[in-house]
């Protein structure tokens, strides 16, 4: 008699928990995560230390957001902690949040609003219309506030409106927000590995630690990318840790790891800096063309190494 055979076992993801964040919304958009088994975690360094102990095959995270800027947590643990991590995806979540409460809620008895910190820069005039002597509360993350609420600890969350059958409460206000069309930055990060098939339309994260202090050190790092019309997509700086005063810098810029520009400009970058990072090259969420510089192409660093071979061959 022939043994069938074994049930393959489903990928394992972690997101920022517990259910119904955007996090779960955003993982939820990658091929094949509706078939995976998805394990909440109850901050961002916990769902990458996951990663890192092998417990789940990537996580997704936050990572930054049209109207707050970088989520700290995330820049700080993959640029510091060790062992490093890659990002191969990144994805792109219109965020609009809901006021939600017990089915028995009426708005002008709300005392309490609680929400993740990020939710609330991006609510703060709404909530001083609507709801001026409510006190808002922080949660470690907005479907966490709308668990608190199910449980009465907090009379209102806020939170994405899918949230609220999780949690058995009653949507009472939509599309709150103080600047419309805010969207978030989430990526998918895994263990060290090869990066995904560059497509012409591709980002590069690292992170870079100045070797010193002195005047034009930052402009030695930012010429590095410059000179071989690499573009930036995002730069900022973050404190080392270790004393006060030292920073590294969080960078984004246009183009993939196999590009030799890039390649070059990483080169460049590790002669000058104390440490660089590379925190992976990923497809562009929205797909948008890398724009090559004249001078700057494959061939044209190929055309040009060729040039000097030939003359240091003489």
């Amino acid at each position: 008699m022939s043994q069938s055979a074994p049930h393959p076992v489903p990928i394992r993801y972690g997101f920022l928990g517990p259910a119904g964040t955007f996090t779960e919304a955003a993982l939820l958009s990658v091929p094949g995560a509706q078939e995976a088994e998805r394990l909440p975690y109850e901050s961002v360094p916990a769902a990458l230390d996951a990663v890192r102990r092998g417990e789940v095959a990537g996580a997704v995270v936050a990572f930054e957001n049209s109207v707050e800027g970088a989520v700290p947590a995330t820049l700080d643990d993959l640029s510091i902690e060790e062992p490093p991590l890659h990002i191969v995806r990144e994805i792109l979540l219109p965020v609009e949040f809901a006021l939600m409460g017990r089915p028995d809620t009426k708005v002008e008895d709300i005392k309490t609003v609680a929400s993740h910190p990020h939710a609330y820069p991006q609510c703060r005039k709404w909530l001083a219309e609507h709801l001026p002597d409510a006190r808002w509360i922080a949660a470690s993350s907005n479907a966490d506030a709308a668990r608190l609420v199910s449980e009465g600890v907090h009379d209102a969350a806020l939170a994405g409106a899918f949230a609220a059958p999780f949690y058995h409460l009653t949507v009472l206000a939509k599309d709150i927000h103080d600047v419309g069309g805010a969207v978030t930055r989430f990526v998918m990060v895994v263990p060290p590995g090869p990066a995904p098939d560059r497509t012409g339309a591709d980002k590069t994260s690292l992170a870079v630690v100045l070797r010193d202090n002195h005047p034009g050190a930052l402009l030695e790092i930012l010429e590095e990318f410059a000179v071989r019309g690499v573009d930036l997509t995002r730069i900022e700086s973050r404190p080392t840790r270790s004393r006060l005063g030292t920073y590294w810098f969080s960078i984004d810029c246009e183009g993939h790891l196999e590009d030799e520009r890039v390649g070059e400009a990483l080169m460049g970058l590790r002669r000058v800096a104390a440490e660089v990072r590379y925190l992976g090259s990923y497809p562009r969420a929205d797909e948008r063309p890398v724009e090559v510089r004249p001078g700057t192409s494959d061939e044209e660093f190929d055309e040009a190494a060729a040039w000097l071979r030939g003359l240091r061959s003489r």
